[in-house]
């Protein structure tokens, strides 16, 4: 359906700014500086667990994105541990926080986590959770690994905070893919006014814009549930293409919007392909979208892992989708970083070190972390869904390599 995050509702800048500002409340500041304990350490005859504390969406407009999340991580631990579900003899031990998509609960529960001792956190469905988790993971030191989040503001937000999702300009360099030389063409995002919202903007504007097309956006309050005027808004505008970003509940309502003013037929619509069961709301007007995607089950044409995860998601009684991967991903990343450093997560900045510039195999084919803004270099696919209503599928009639959507790099802001 539409290019997909999870942030209903905050301006990227402020929201960073606010982050940044944000200090571990005493109660939890007295666990002390989480990377430096020598207490949950590995080596020897030592085999206390690990704690990993996953802050997510369980509930709220993004709970269908945190749900595959979570699937794929615990695919993902048993996957990377060969069932074990512990490295080096060390249990891996999760608790799961609900944010609800709300960076004030997220905050609440890294500190908490973090205040009884633990080194690791993940998750992140929304775009804003991560920006004012990261600041305090870079606090504490403790490592960080963003999940389904696209911002790219995550992207180089600090030295502890890493992805295991892709990043919104991927998507805008897979939409640019579809039109060719972009100079001289109007190009209008339709988007909800959030941190995710937004982040496309910037990023179409920073891609295309940069090709010498011209810019603009119509952005719909994330709380709005009329939006014909904003899709009327958009075909006013007359762009040559028109690059819907949308997450949440209220897509079925936009593509309504956008079928009843007939903007299909006014001019080219790419968007991201979003979860299953969202596939039925383009009805006849699926084939007349050009799809750019993160991934959808089978995208990857069987990799070991994407087999892997699909064989356990299906043993636990559900289905791969879009951020499944996402999940899967995090888990491959904290297990590598404790086998790199025997088991213990005492040591962050080994955490840290171990992960920057890995490539490993994944879901998607290979994945790089690269080292100098803790990017994650990734295939992205162009997609068209044929048929209709319960019967529309998707095809991959492209695969775009790490390379060709490679972000710039960004500087380490800390």
């Amino acid at each position: 359906m539409s290019v997909t995050d999870a942030t209903p509702r905050r301006p990227v800048r402020k929201l960073a700014a606010l982050a940044a500002c944000v200090l571990l409340a005493a109660g939890c500041a007295k666990a002390g500086t989480a990377g430096t304990s020598a207490e949950a350490g590995g080596g020897g005859g030592d085999r206390s667990p690990v704690k990993v504390g996953l802050v997510y969406s369980r509930t709220g407009p993004l709970a269908a994105y945190g749900k595959q999340y979570l699937e794929g991580f615990k695919a993902g631990l048993a996957y990377a541990t060969k069932g074990s579900n512990a490295v080096d003899g060390h249990p891996v031990e999760i608790a799961e926080q609900d944010d609800a998509g709300d960076p004030a609960k997220a905050v609440s529960a890294a500190k908490d986590l973090i205040g009884k001792n633990y080194r690791i956190l993940a998750g992140s469905t929304a775009s804003g959770v991560a920006l004012q988790v990261g600041p305090i993971a870079a606090q504490n030191k403790v490592l960080f690994i963003s999940g389904p989040a696209a911002a790219d503001k995550v992207t180089g937000l600090n030295k502890y905070t890493f992805r295991s999702g892709r990043q919104s300009y991927q998507d805008t360099k897979a939409a640019a893919s579809f039109i060719g030389d972009a100079k001289g063409k109007k190009v209008t995002v339709l988007a909800q006014d959030s941190a995710f919202g937004q982040a496309n903007v910037a990023a179409v504007k920073d891609v295309l814009g940069a090709e010498g097309a011209t810019v603009d956006a119509v952005l719909a309050p994330p709380s709005a549930t009329d939006l014909t005027p904003f899709a009327t808004q958009a075909k006013a505008a007359k762009p040559d293409l028109l690059y819907v970003a949308w997450a949440g509940d209220t897509a079925a309502a936009l593509w309504t919007s956008l079928n009843q003013q007939d903007v299909f037929a006014a001019t080219k619509v790419v968007t991201g392909l979003d979860v299953a069961a969202s596939y039925p709301l383009f009805g006849p007007a699926a084939e007349k979208i050009d799809f750019l995607n993160h991934y959808f089950a089978g995208a990857a044409g069987g990799t070991d892992a994407e087999l892997a995860m699909t064989d356990a998601v299906t043993k636990a009684g559900s289905k791969p989708d879009l951020f499944t991967p996402d999940g899967f991903t995090a888990a491959q990343m904290v297990v590598h970083a404790l086998e790199a450093n025997k088991g213990s997560d005492a040591d962050t900045a080994a955490l840290v070190k171990a992960l920057e510039g890995w490539s490993f195999d994944g879901v998607k084919g290979k994945l790089t972390v690269r080292a100098e803004d803790h990017a994650l270099l990734q295939p992205m696919f162009q997609v068209k869904l044929t048929g209709s209503g319960a019967a529309a599928k998707p095809t991959a009639e492209k695969i775009l390599s790490a390379e060709q959507v490679a972000p710039p790099v960004a500087t380490m802001a800390g």
